[in-house]
């Protein structure tokens, strides 16, 4: 049986921020840090309006192989059935992403792993890949975001799980274990579990001169001045600071 490392936990009021702040303005102060490409492309929301913020339990799917994984359903192979593992692994806040290698044909998860996890206080859900029974997953109220949804279960194709809480690919984005997951409509990105602490600084600071923003754009302020500040209206922003 794989052994399930477990990783340094990040203050939960550290990530409620993040969560707060959004992945728009996550993935562009992201950006400004070097972190060029944070997003998980082509991933959709399967909750609209859910916005979550945890850390990354990782989930590995490879390529089926007969002689090594069979492909039952049920039978409860503790070493062969990872993916119940990073259900039973997670803890409350966390987010479970998963490597499915873009799958449309295996159902990742189904209604009673997440039910599980719901209970468990799991945050949401990042699957480059599939879930099954979703329209009874629906009415968990989870945060889901996936590259689609399939009858089918886990390892009923051409997939099965090979390892948990290691450094996975999820849609083309590095991430290790104890990763921050930042998700909404937007879509899921990551922020390295190292930089969780300074993005959350730095993400706040774009995001109060952006309030500052919107509010000179809707009062019909010119694009040019206003975004991104100059430094006429920067000195605005700073006396509109001072007195609120």
């Amino acid at each position: 049986m794989n052994s399930l490392p477990t990783f340094e936990r990040i203050d939960r009021a550290l990530l409620d921020r993040l969560r707060d702040i959004g992945a728009a303005t996550i993935a562009g102060s992201l950006a400004r840090e070097g972190i060029r490409n944070p997003h998980m492309a082509g991933l959709q929301t399967r909750n609209p309006g859910k916005r979550v913020c945890g850390q990354a339990v990782t989930l590995q799917f490879v390529p089926k192989r007969e002689d090594v994984h069979w492909g039952d359903e049920y039978s409860y192979a503790p070493e062969r059935e990872l993916h119940r593992q990073a259900i039973m692994t997670a803890a409350p806040g966390d987010v479970v992403v998963v490597d499915a290698r873009g799958s449309l044909q295996s159902g990742v998860f189904g209604e009673m792993m997440l039910t599980s996890f719901k209970a468990r206080g799991g945050e949401g859900i990042v699957i480059d890949g599939c879930i099954r029974d979703f329209p009874a997953v629906q009415g968990l109220d989870l945060g889901l975001w996936l590259r689609g949804v399939t009858p089918n279960f886990h390892t009923q194709t051409e997939i099965f799980p090979h390892a948990v809480n290691v450094p996975i690919a999820c849609a083309n984005v590095f991430v290790v274990p104890g990763d921050v997951i930042v998700a909404d409509d937007d879509g899921a990105v990551l922020v390295p579990a190292a930089l969780a602490a300074n993005m959350a600084d730095l993400a706040t600071e774009k995001a109060e001169w952006e309030i500052f923003s919107r509010m000179k754009l809707a009062e019909g302020g010119s694009l040019d001045k206003y975004y991104p500040l100059n430094d006429e209206a920067q000195k605005e922003y700073e006396a509109w600071l001072r007195d609120r």
